[in-house]
Parts: C-alpha cells; sequence; structure tokens
C-alpha cells in the first residue's frame, strides 16, 4: 500500500476514503461517510466537510479553522444504518496545542435524496436510556 488511508481501513487512499472526497462519489452508509469525514479533517479538505454536512446544522466553517489539530487515529465502535437515519459512535486520537486528547462522540447522520449527511453529535446511542 502507498498511500494509506487516515480512516484506519486497511486500504489505499484512492480506493478508500478517496473516491468520496475527491471524486465526489457518494457514501454508501453513515459509517463511510463519517471516517471520509475524519480523513477530511486530517487531510484539511474543507469543501468536502461543507458538503457532507447538513445544511441545517453546518456551521460556518472556515478553512483556517482545521489548522492546529494533528489527528492520530480512529476507532469507530459501532455503527447502524437505517432506512433515512443513521449513527456511528466513535473515538478519534489528536494533538492539540501540544496536548494529546480523545474526541468521543455519537454522531447522527441523515440520508436525502440518495446521500447520507452529518446531522449532529447525541448524547447517548439510540433506543439506550
Amino acid at each position: 500500500m502507498t498511500n494509506p488511508c487516515p480512516c484506519g481501513r486497511d486500504a489505499d487512499y484512492d480506493q478508500c476514503c478517496g473516491r468520496y472526497i475527491d471524486t465526489g462519489a457518494p457514501a454508501p452508509d453513515p459509517e463511510t461517510l463519517m471516517r471520509s469525514r475524519y480523513t477530511a479533517f486530517t487531510l484539511r479538505k474543507h469543501p468536502y466537510l461543507i458538503k457532507t454536512w447538513h445544511p441545517k446544522t453546518c456551521p460556518d466553517l472556515q478553512p483556517g479553522d482545521l489548522e492546529g489539530t494533528q489527528w492520530q487515529g480512529l476507532e469507530v465502535l459501532r455503527s447502524k444504518t437505517g432506512f433515512k437515519k443513521g449513527y456511528v459512535e466513535f473515538k478519534a486520537r489528536y494533538v492539540d496545542d501540544g496536548e494529546a486528547r480523545e474526541l468521543h462522540e455519537i454522531s447522527r447522520f441523515q440520508k436525502i435524496k440518495n446521500r447520507w449527511y452529518y446531522q449532529d453529535e447525541l448524547e447517548q446511542w439510540p433506543g439506550e436510556a
């Protein structure tokens, strides 16, 4: 493998997340979208992040907002894909201002016109009290 994908899958970038980020192919499920968004953060691919963020929850993200954070690794804990909604729980390791940190998130995704979009973060996995 000459160019490993940052998302953690044992695949070359072009055959993995690159096909979504660079060619515009739609991610087939929420986990793949989440992995490609993680990769976009690591590579600072600002347009892809905006394009895959739900229009109602997308922040005013600027290219400079992606500077300074060094992403170190991704671990997907679980994922669930429904007809129009999906969820992914993951941990992402990063270094910010010289300090090692970890982001643990449960992300919600929505499918609109056959494309998945990151919607927002949930407090707990759906259906768990």
